[in-house]
């Protein structure tokens, strides 16, 4: 790695390395590299580990009102490949990963390499500077990523909206009630209201008790104002119970 790539890299990570190789090592692919150990897929591995544990703390920092499977739903989707694929292409990092001739195009290259290349680069830091410098940089990189998949997944998870706005507003969290259940074991039918702090809210059916609990979870809201009556669709209940 010349003194010109090396800058490059430090400039785009904000970061300049006390070891270059650690540096270099990291963005260097197998298909170039005089030997796999050499590449950067031993990185690759402890970056993945590092990754998770950053994200995994800042979301429990972060949300302290979501139980562990919201927050299990909203680490995956972060870490997934095709998120770190998207922070490297989007902060231009796949474009100093060193690559053999064999890779036609970076335009064509795989979305798991311009993964791989982000995981590397957290092992490398990690390394290089320690745990709270490269919690920075991950933070820094992958917060916007946070904000939008923690804001999709739970447009539509009622019961951790309602559960947010409730501990919040009125001091109490969401208790709920199953009240009937109809028809053959086979083929029941379940209604369930919300109660929060001795108020209760509408009753809804569903085909399943998670079901009429989401359901019952988005009428309360709508009582509470928090959404526009109408302006949820069952399917999107559909799409959470089925996750």
């Amino acid at each position: 790695m010349n003194t010109e790539t090396r800058q490059r890299a430090e400039k785009l990570l904000q970061y300049t390395f006390a070891n270059p190789d650690l540096l270099k090592e990291s963005l260097t692919h197998a298909s170039v590299a005089d030997h796999r150990l050499k590449s950067n897929e031993r990185m690759e591995f402890l970056g993945d580990a590092v990754l998770d544990l950053i994200i995994c703390e800042a979301l429990y920092l972060r949300f302290p009102e979501y139980l562990e499977g919201d927050l299990t739903k909203i680490k995956s989707a972060v870490v997934s490949r095709r998120t770190c694929a998207e922070v490297s292409i989007e902060t231009g990092l796949i474009d100093l990963l060193i690559i053999g001739k064999g890779i036609s195009s970076r335009e064509a290259m795989p979305s798991s390499l311009a993964a791989a290349v982000y995981e590397s680069i957290v092992a490398a830091i990690y390394l290089d500077g320690g745990f709270d410098v490269v919690k920075q940089y991950v933070l820094r990189t992958m917060t916007p990523k946070i904000d939008s998949i923690a804001s999709n997944t739970h447009q539509q998870n009622y019961k951790a909206v309602l559960q947010q706005h409730a501990q919040k507003l009125m001091g109490a969290a969401p208790m709920y009630e199953l009240l009937d259940e109809k028809g053959p074991d086979h083929s029941k039918c379940f209604e369930v209201c919300v109660a929060i702090d001795g108020r209760r809210f509408s009753s809804a059916w569903g085909p399943n008790k998670k079901m009429a609990e989401q359901k019952a979870a988005l009428l309360a809201l709508e009582e509470l104002g928090i959404f526009p009556n109408g302006k949820e669709a069952d399917g999107a209940i559909d799409q959470v119970v089925s996750d």
